[in-house]
């Protein structure tokens, strides 16, 4: 009775801590006011430990890491979100990379409280064939890969935000060409003084706005690139553990199962972003595009395969 009253508090603090952070999000992203950063900071300085206390609070209930149902995971995937805010915040002066993680674990944690079965909630002894040593390695590296890739795509998806926007979309060539055309076709009269500042101050503008936006788009590439390569490599630790497991438990490394399969696509996808941004330095409409569809890739192969409930990957839905 003690652990489930811990809990259940340690869960809706962090609930609430989560969503003060979501709603201030818009104002730290686009007016740098302290006070509003400040709140945000403190909110997640307070929503983290409760959600790290949730998982403390569950493994010594259960005697296992808290992974084994879906409501486990979603709480442990929330988790893997709050904790990639203050990694996130690291040199990060722009505040952009914040705008992701917080706005992320919000709904991973409201859909888990609400929607989920009661019955599911509620503590219960892992499966037996989830009662493995390999279990910590494989899921856990597995679902903080899924909160790093899917906060890298949400990046991504920005990134194209701002390429179809058509904000500053005149480039610096063709603007100090037209600039001189003005200036060089104008008439000799009392009025030329007012239109060459009327064309300076006009290009001036452009060339702040143009500047603003590659700004913008280079620091969105930047931690894009960097948050996906950290959650391709978990995803890497998480494949190579459970293929040893597999193997262990079923005398094959793969299966073809529905989750498996989405794992191979997933792993792909991501493979193609990043070989586009190795091999050929790309930062354009077309990587960014790849590590969007990730996004919802992931979704498939962590959500998508348990509420079908097929494979061998199911396990605890109907728990």
């Amino acid at each position: 009775m003690t652990y489930t009253r811990v809990e259940y508090i340690s869960v809706h603090i962090s609930f609430l801590m989560l969503l003060l952070v979501t709603l201030s999000n818009p104002i730290n992203l686009f007016y740098k006011v302290d006070r509003p950063d400040h709140f945000s900071k403190t909110s997640m300085t307070i929503a983290f430990p409760r959600t790290t206390g949730f998982t403390i609070t569950r493994c010594l209930q259960t005697r296992h890491l808290p992974l084994g149902n879906l409501y486990e995971s979603l709480m442990f995937l929330s988790w893997g979100f709050s904790m990639l805010y203050p990694i996130s915040d690291v040199g990060d002066r722009n505040r952009l990379s914040r705008a992701v993680p917080a706005p992320s674990a919000m709904p991973t944690h409201a859909f888990a409280t609400s929607s989920l079965p009661q019955q599911m909630q509620h503590s219960t002894s892992v499966v037996p064939a989830l009662q493995s040593h390999r279990l910590m390695m494989h899921v856990s590296a597995t679902s903080i890969s899924y909160a790093t890739l899917l906060c890298g795509s949400l990046l991504a998806i920005g990134l194209l935000t701002l390429f179809y926007s058509g904000i500053g979309s005149f480039s610096v060539v063709n603007l100090e060409h037209n600039f001189q055309k003005r200036i060089s076709i104008s008439p000799p009269n009392p009025c030329n003084n007012i239109r060459i500042q009327a064309n300076v101050r006009s290009y001036s503008y452009l060339l702040l706005s143009n500047s603003r936006k590659c700004q913008l788009i280079n620091c969105l590439d930047k931690w894009a690139y960097q948050t996906i390569s950290l959650g391709f490599s978990l995803s890497t630790i998480g494949i190579l553990s459970g293929a040893v497991w597999a193997n262990e438990a079923r005398g094959s490394y793969w299966s073809w199962d529905p989750k498996e399969t989405w794992a191979l696509v997933t792993r792909l996808i991501y493979a193609t972003y990043l070989h586009a941004k190795i091999d050929e330095k790309q930062m354009g409409e077309g990587p960014a595009m790849a590590a969007s569809m990730g996004f919802f890739s992931v979704w498939i192969r962590f959500l998508g395969v348990n509420l079908l409930g097929v494979g061998l990957h199911n396990y605890g839905w109907l728990v």
